[in-house]
């Protein structure tokens, strides 16, 4: 059971009168029977925020077992879990409830897809997910981590969840949050991530995240980005990077830095003399926009240094990192060594080339040659598409919609037809095979799908090349 502390009791005012003598003892009445009535309030509230904490460090405590899903293509994840519990990703951190034994899937997705659905007073409270499950009923209910630095003010805050469904977005309430999670009971699985509406100062867990440009320039340049602790917003950051025209490498240093405030003011110095632009940054959760801020740092000559993150007004160092030259020169060396491989690798290839060549002419051919590609510019057969509908999930609605270009109401008449699923999932693959006409290509097909279906799925596509 936990106990509330309580400062200053009336006992100890009652000490303090009896010292300062009988002459005031009126105003001393007064003043105690003022001073007793705030106190009462005091404690009162004390209570009433330690059993709050006392509440969430309950739900904290509650035993889940540690899983590690597998990672399928287009970053997206699998759990098999083989009875009924709680179970926790290692990778993600979401907490599941399950009745009995489940498949789950589900991925991280961007904030910045869904930001005209965020709207004032609500904010984004962790990472947005998309999660789907071979039977739904099983799933009772999901835990999702919130990117929060919690304090006093936390009974302040209402947390809710943004759930992207079929019919539309709608804002659902949560049924508990913790120090750490916000407790969602599944209502139906698409994509759902928390958000909090408050009226104090939002604080959150922070990360620090550095990247330095890759090229044949001894000079040294780096991209500082900060960022909420959140999964949605630090793959953001990730895939800007990747799309960038210059070639980067992450260096490898503690991320997790003090909680930041939103609408304070940061800046980035370095204990060797660099150019740091900008100076300084109002950080705000930019977790709903589309470009990233970040600070460029420069150094002409290569050499290791110090850099500070400092919030202005407090003037309190939150992030500290020291950057040494094997930081970046291990990297070097790998490639260096992945290369020298691959030399030595078509070397010992191109020594056997000759009787490849000679075996490859002598071999029968078997169907189709496909090494100029004509097996992939076929169109898909009615088989090859049932295949694919068979292997398709849940959420076959949303990929024919995102992936296919389909519109709702091609969906709407599939499903009216009383047919079995896999023919409604058939129909959707056909329905888009008709309109790209000749363009109805496996190659075509897992071009539109890599990124967003399950590993099965994309080694059957890529078998039909």
């Amino acid at each position: 059971m936990c106990r509330a502390e309580s400062y200053g009791t009336t006992e100890d005012d009652s000490a303090q009168e009896c010292k300062s003598g009988e002459d005031s003892s009126e105003n001393n009445s007064e003043s105690s029977s003022e001073s007793e009535s705030d106190n009462e309030t005091d404690i009162r509230k004390s209570e009433a925020n330690s059993q709050f904490r006392c509440e969430h460090v309950k739900t904290e405590h509650i035993q889940k077992e540690q899983v590690t899903p597998r990672k399928l293509s287009g970053g997206q994840f699998r759990l098999k879990l083989e009875a009924e519990g709680t179970y926790q990703c290692t990778v993600t951190g979401l907490i599941f409830d399950v009745t009995k034994a489940a498949v789950i899937k589900y991925s991280v997705l961007s904030w910045s897809k869904y930001a005209d659905y965020v709207k004032k007073p609500w904010i984004v409270g962790g990472p947005i997910f998309d999660v789907s499950c071979d039977s739904a009923s099983v799933l009772t209910s999901i835990q999702f981590p919130h990117s929060l630095s919690l304090n006093d003010h936390e009974s302040d805050m209402t947390f809710k969840v943004l759930h992207i469904r079929s019919t539309g977005p709608a804002i659902e309430p949560s049924v508990d949050h913790s120090m750490t999670h916000v407790k969602w009971h599944v209502s139906s699985l698409s994509p759902v991530g928390p958000v909090i509406q408050t009226q104090e100062p939002v604080h959150y867990n922070g990360a620090v995240i550095l990247y330095k440009v890759v090229n044949n320039h001894p000079s040294l340049s780096f991209r500082v980005y900060v960022a909420t602790n959140n999964d949605s917003f630090i793959k953001d950051i990730s895939n800007a990077v990747k799309h960038s025209d210059k070639k980067f490498i992450k260096i490898d240093k503690p991320p997790v830095c003090k909680k930041l405030q939103d609408g304070k003011r940061y800046r980035l110095i370095s204990e060797s003399e660099a150019e740091i632009t900008p100076e300084e940054m109002e950080f705000v959760d930019g977790s709903l926009l589309k470009l990233k801020s970040y600070f460029e740092v420069y150094l002409e000559q290569p050499m290791e240094f110090t850099l500070s993150l400092i919030e202005l007004e407090s003037e309190e160092i939150v992030w500290k990192a020291k950057l040494r030259e094997c930081d970046w020169i291990l990297h070097d060396q790998n490639k260096n060594e992945r290369k020298r491989n691959t030399i030595s690798n078509r070397r010992r290839k191109s020594s056997n080339s000759l009787s490849d060549e000679e075996f490859y002419n002598k071999r029968p051919k078997k169907g189709r040659d496909i090494s100029d590609g004509t097996k992939a510019k076929t169109t898909l057969t009615d088989q090859q598409l049932m295949t694919l509908a068979k292997k398709m999930g849940k959420d076959w609605k949303e990929i024919g919609i995102e992936c296919l270009k389909l519109e709702m109401k091609d969906i709407q008449q599939i499903q009216a037809k009383e047919e079995e699923v896999n023919v409604h999932k058939f129909l959707m693959l056909e329905k888009w095979r008709k309109g790209e006409k000749s363009n109805g290509t496996a190659q075509n097909l897992y071009d539109s799908l890599k990124d967003h279906v399950s590993y099965e799925i994309i080694q059957i596509l890529e078998g039909f090349l």
